[in-house]
């Protein structure tokens, strides 16, 4: 064997007579004293005498130079015929609708094909021609030989920048070790969809190899995959060491509030590159919540997005939540949907909303949330300069709670939707329900308001900067032409006046996120801030006189007969204000 040392050659013998050794084995020569311990010397060939030639690297692309649509179709109809299987017709008329073979092509769309091993073997014809965007492999009736094999394509051809395999329960071990070394290899692959696809014990280790090397992988959907337990443990201990994953989604897979929550927790005061993590629909529980917010406390900056809809969470678990929120310096988006917050809860989370410096969206739809919760997001409300969103849906907030949140809106400059229920709550008194309807829509209208007063500062901002970038050239340029300036201006000024009109024709999700920039911009100390501050400290004492009182009016209404209506304007004229 290579390396090892020779026997010593029979008596008579000499090196040269022995031509095997004067090849590629090593020569062993034997000292002239044999008492000393090394008396045997090893000697190798050269590497001339060793390497006698070499192979260029195939080229996966060869056969994807000048090729016609013709050409495509005649080859996998080829190869469907070699392989005895039937060409699929959802797979030609794709073909033949293709345009620009020079770049990347929108989709292969394979969803609800039975894809057999052969049918995903005579498939090479075409990706060894074509590359693709998005390959879509969902509820395909991938097995372990057809689905190593199509992995094995994709990630020589460089096949897919995004890839749905979900919906595929019979993938097995083998597939997932050519879905881990596709992930591992490939630096085109940036999205990955594998939503109810198993993923167990003995699947995860070649998974979690893969991952904890920063590949190209940006987005990761792991739903309902059976990941409770190790195969949770090995993807969070290598994702501590990814530099690349952004979006980690891991809903429906009954993580406990225990060991999963731990691993969780570890995660966050680990990876700081992670910017979304969806945990709905799972067991975190108060207890679990703890670890994850024990990591949230870490995220000075990476995560932004925090969804923890639907974990059996109640009033106890947000005062840990209430004492990570002052800590995190990057999250935006929190949804609490679908837990048992309660009213409780809520003024325990007020706090930390408050201490926090980052939180631009809330969800507390489905929380148990009755007046007295709405009064006290109602203070979070006044005292936000930069909340966007709030959704407060499926709660019984009634009158009280629509008025705090009224006037509150009156002071904020920021919230551009707030999200309740649009039929009002049923009332004992039944004029309430036109109070409540009034009510509504006055907040809409507060939140119309804000919007376009976000916009003007946005569209007045956009001129400074484009009137000093004139200046610049201008100042950089000598030589340019003074009537190209106003042309210039004009063509911005109509430009814009055309984006304002599109802009009324778009959703309320897209008002809300166009002007984000501008609301987290928001911190100087200005004469506008320091007149808001008066007025918040002002509708401080509303609500607190708008929460001890209105209980009291409501059981005066009811037991003298007395309109709840003329005790509001009352109350209302005593402190100064309008009545809603």
């Amino acid at each position: 064997e290579r390396g090892a040392p020779q026997a010593d050659p029979p008596a008579g013998s000499t090196e040269a007579s022995a031509p095997d050794q004067a090849g590629l084995y090593p020569v062993v020569e034997e000292s002239g004293d044999k008492h000393k311990p090394s008396g045997k010397r090893v000697t190798f060939p050269s590497d001339e005498d060793i390497v006698s030639g070499a192979v260029e690297p195939k080229d996966p692309w060869r056969h994807a130079h000048n090729v016609t649509i013709e050409e495509i179709l005649s080859s996998y109809k080829q190869a469907c015929q070699k392989l005895n299987c039937k060409p699929i017709p959802k797979v030609l008329k794709q073909i033949q609708d293709l345009n620009d073979l020079t770049q990347r092509n929108e989709c292969l769309d394979l969803k609800g094909e039975k894809l057999d091993y052969k049918a995903c073997e005579s498939l090479e014809e075409i990706l060894k021609r074509v590359q693709f965007k998005v390959i879509d492999l969902e509820q395909t009736n991938l097995d372990e030989d057809g689905a190593s094999a199509l992995f094995d394509m994709i990630e020589y051809y460089e096949s897919a920048t995004h890839l749905n395999i979900s919906f595929n329960k019979h993938i097995g071990a083998r597939g997932w070790q050519a879905a881990a070394h596709m992930m591992r290899k490939t630096s085109s692959l940036q999205y990955l969809d594998a939503r109810n696809t198993p993923l167990l014990d003995h699947s995860a280790p070649f998974v979690a190899r893969a991952l904890r090397i920063s590949g190209s992988l940006a987005v990761l959907h792991l739903e309902n995959a059976g990941l409770s337990g190790r195969p949770l443990m090995l993807l969070a201990t290598a994702l501590k060491m990814n530099m690349n994953l952004r979006e980690l989604y891991l809903a429906d897979n009954k993580l406990n509030g225990l060991q999963d929550s731990a691993q969780l927790g570890n995660l966050l005061k680990f990876n700081y590159n992670i910017q979304i993590l969806d945990l709905r629909n799972n067991h975190i529980l108060d207890s679990g919540l703890a670890y994850v917010c024990e990591g949230l406390k870490e995220q000075r900056k990476g995560l932004v997005t925090l969804v923890l809809w639907n974990n059996q969470l109640t009033h106890n678990g947000m005062g840990y939540l209430a004492a990570a929120l002052p800590c995190t310096q990057s999250l935006e988006t929190l949804n609490l949907g679908h837990n048992s917050v309660g009213n409780e809860g809520v003024h325990k989370l007020k706090d930390g909303l408050i201490s926090n410096r980052s939180v631009l969206r809330l969800g507390l739809a489905s929380t148990k949330l009755s007046c007295e919760g709405a009064v006290a997001v109602a203070e979070f409300i006044a005292d936000s300069p930069r909340l966007l969103r709030l959704d407060l849906r499926e709660n019984e907030i009634k009158t009280g709670g629509l008025m705090a949140l009224s006037l509150a809106l009156k002071v904020n400059t920021s919230l551009l939707r707030l999200d309740l229920d649009r039929e009002p709550k049923k009332e004992t008194v039944k004029s309430f329900i036109e109070t409540q309807r009034a009510l509504l829509a006055e907040i809409q209208n507060g939140c119309k308001r804000n919007f376009i007063l976000a916009k003007e500062k946005e569209e007045t901002e956009q001129k400074m900067r484009l009137s000093a970038s004139m200046a610049e050239i201008a100042t950089e340029d000598g030589t340019r032409e003074e009537e190209e300036e106003p042309v210039a201006e004009e063509n911005k000024e109509s430009k814009q006046e055309e984006d304002e009109g599109q802009s009324t024709c778009k959703s309320e999700s897209s008002e809300e996120t166009s002007v984000s920039p501008t609301n987290l911009e928001s911190d100087s100390d200005t004469e506008e801030e320091e007149e808001e501050v008066v007025t918040n400290s002002s509708f401080s004492w509303l609500l607190v006189a708008t929460e001890v009182w209105l209980p009291v009016a409501c059981a005066v209404s009811v037991s003298c007969g007395q309109d709840l209506e003329e005790l509001l304007l009352d109350a209302s004229l005593e402190m100064g204000k309008d009545a809603p």
